[in-house]
């Protein structure tokens, strides 16, 4: 009973592949029903953003780098957590800081906002620090 239809299947694949029928169908034809009858409208392009300045761009990247690190498990834009909010700190400390403040991120430090001791972050680079810090002292109120 198996070897009948294995052979019956065999033979029903070899009369259709083996078959003299050529494909005569035509091409399909545009018709009405089928052709678009109006022109496409051309959409018209969104605005392009203005390039970002280089302070800007410096302070969207600093900000990229805060959201992507640990900082804000600690800090708060706008209230202290466990260390000052940003916002005080910006108020504190002025654009000849930034070296320094950067230096602060990467070792870490105690005793400027009370005794709980920042983390160091030394994996970051000092340029990296610098943006971050440039965004956070553009939170001045």
């Amino acid at each position: 009973m198996k070897k009948l239809l294995v052979t019956a299947a065999l033979f029903s694949l070899a009369v259709t592949s083996c078959s003299d029928k050529k494909d005569t169908d035509p091409i399909p034809q545009a018709s009405e029903t089928n052709v678009m009858l109006e022109e496409p409208k051309p959409q018209e392009a969104a605005p392009a953003a203005a390039p970002l300045s280089g302070a800007d761009a410096e302070i969207t990247e600093g900000k990229s780098l805060v959201e992507g690190t640990d900082c804000l498990s600690c800090h708060k834009i706008d209230s202290k957590l466990v260390g000052p909010a940003y916002q005080e700190v910006a108020a504190k400390y002025k654009e000849a800081d930034v070296d320094m403040l950067a230096q602060k991120i990467i070792d870490g430090g105690k005793g400027n906002w009370g005794e709980i001791p920042m983390t160091p972050h030394a994996g970051l680079s000092k340029d990296n620090a610098k943006l971050m810090v440039k965004y956070i002292l553009s939170l001045k109120k």
